[in-house]
């Protein structure tokens, strides 16, 4: 039998205190762990619940904060709680950016700020950034960066599409056109206008990027002279060559070294994908900022072989290659199309390329990509033709850094319940259940105790 006197006594104290103590100072840490670091899972089926990966990027590159003022209600009569709406929305932006903030003036109380502000609709927001403000009433991801894109935008941005000759243009609607590219160049903060050189005397000094979009006549000289010119003072170009002939191109093709193969790709991957056989799927990019952290797949019909000579005054780089398995086809298309190895060229084949040069001290750049239809309203909606024509372009401005957000299919939602559908699940779970249980208890013992 062991005997408690004073000694052990104080010794079991001791022990106890510094059991308790070092207890304390863990839940203490553990505390001040969890409120210095964050940990978050997202295991809605899309990632619904986080931001995009290109949504981050954007707030990282944003130097300086941003601020988020809401004009709402407390309730709005058709979606209900909308500052909760909008506040969970932007809860997203502000994990990642720390100096983001959000203030909400209420419109009923604050009638004379909310008309100075211009505000319209319940739940308007205007988003300020380096003294710079838009206003926006769609609660939408896609959205929501991209207007923070225009505002990180230094300058206007002019593109200009070569109009006069039959070209696909960037206001157009017809299947061919680049409408929806346009449009979606607009949203993210680019000013589009079309440019006619029998006209104008010049490409416009503050244009950033020229698009020469499959012209469907010869241009004049006197219109390639300026084109020239363009080129050689430094402007940035994307040119985008079909199946027909350069249109009196030929000198912009030779300043360039660019060196074109007739025929069409011809990929049998796409045919094992059920889509024909001439809609080269581009999976395989080079290493370029416009193809960085870019692995979707994009869709090139039509495509044509892009080849460019070797020069010390132009950097190139091959930024899509194509048809692994397939060649260039140059004789006529049927069902059953062979390779020809004697005549034909055998793939992988580049279809799109980058060149860049510095000139008085800054960069130029240029693209050229042999498939005009894969920006076209017809087929920009397959695979990542948009993210991938939105980085060309963001390139050519040089603001690579800023990227498009497309919009994520919504694969799960959310589950909206009204207040008495929530009471009574609460009201089940909390005490009906449990009351159940104890009835059901309550019933065996009293069978048991008869017994």
């Amino acid at each position: 039998m062991i005997t408690i006197n004073k000694k052990l006594r104080l010794r079991l104290l001791i022990q106890n205190g510094l059991f308790v103590l070092l207890l304390l100072l863990l839940v203490g840490l553990l505390g001040y762990l969890g409120r210095e670091n964050s940990i978050q899972w997202d295991i809605s089926q899309n990632g619904r619940n986080t931001l995009n990966q290109a949504s981050v990027e954007v707030l990282q590159n944003m130097d300086g904060p941003v601020t988020v003022t809401v004009y709402a209600t407390a309730q709005d009569a058709r979606l209900g709680d909308i500052r909760k709406i909008i506040s969970d929305f932007l809860a997203l932006y502000q994990r990642i950016k720390p100096d983001f903030t959000l203030t909400f003036i209420d419109p009923t109380e604050h009638p004379k700020i909310t008309q100075e502000a211009g505000i319209k609709v319940n739940g308007e927001m205007i988003v300020t950034f380096n003294g710079r403000s838009k206003h926006l009433t769609i609660v939408n991801e896609q959205v929501f960066t991209n207007l923070l894109i225009r505002l990180v935008r230094s300058g206007e941005k002019l593109v200009m599409d070569l109009s006069g000759h039959g070209e696909r243009r960037l206001d157009g609607r017809a299947n061919h056109d680049l409408g929806e590219f346009g449009k979606q160049l607009s949203m993210i903060g680019f000013k589009t206008s079309a440019l006619n050189l029998a006209i104008a005397q010049d490409v416009p000094v503050n244009t950033s990027v020229l698009i020469i979009a499959s012209p469907q006549v010869d241009l004049l000289k006197g219109e390639v002279d300026k084109i020239l010119a363009y080129v050689a003072r430094g402007g940035n170009l994307l040119w985008l060559i079909d199946q027909e002939s350069l249109r009196g191109l030929q000198p912009l093709a030779d300043k360039l070294g660019l060196t074109l193969t007739p025929g069409i790709v011809v990929d049998p991957q796409a045919q094992q994908l059920k889509a024909p056989i001439t809609f080269a799927l581009g999976a395989n990019y080079g290493q370029h900022p416009v193809t960085r952290n870019f692995n979707s797949i994009t869709v090139f019909p039509f495509a044509r072989q892009i080849s460019l000579n070797e020069s010390k005054e132009w950097n190139s780089v091959s930024l899509v290659e194509v048809a692994q398995n397939g060649w260039v086809e140059t004789g006529k298309l049927g069902s059953n199309v062979t390779f020809d190895k004697t005549h034909e060229v055998a793939g992988p084949v580049s279809i799109a390329a980058a060149l860049s040069r510095t000139l008085q001290d800054r960069e130029q750049h240029v693209a050229i990509i042999g498939s005009g239809h894969f920006l076209a309203n017809s087929y920009i909606g397959n695979g990542s033709n948009l993210g991938f024509g939105i980085n060309l372009i963001n390139w050519l401005v040089d603001d690579e850094n800023l990227i498009t957000i497309q919009p994520r299919a919504t694969l799960d939602s959310n589950l909206t319940m009204s207040k008495s559908a929530l009471a009574i699940i609460a009201t089940g779970f909390l005490i009906v259940l449990p009351l159940f249980f104890v009835v059901c208890g309550v019933a065996v013992w009293w069978r048991r105790k008869r017994k």
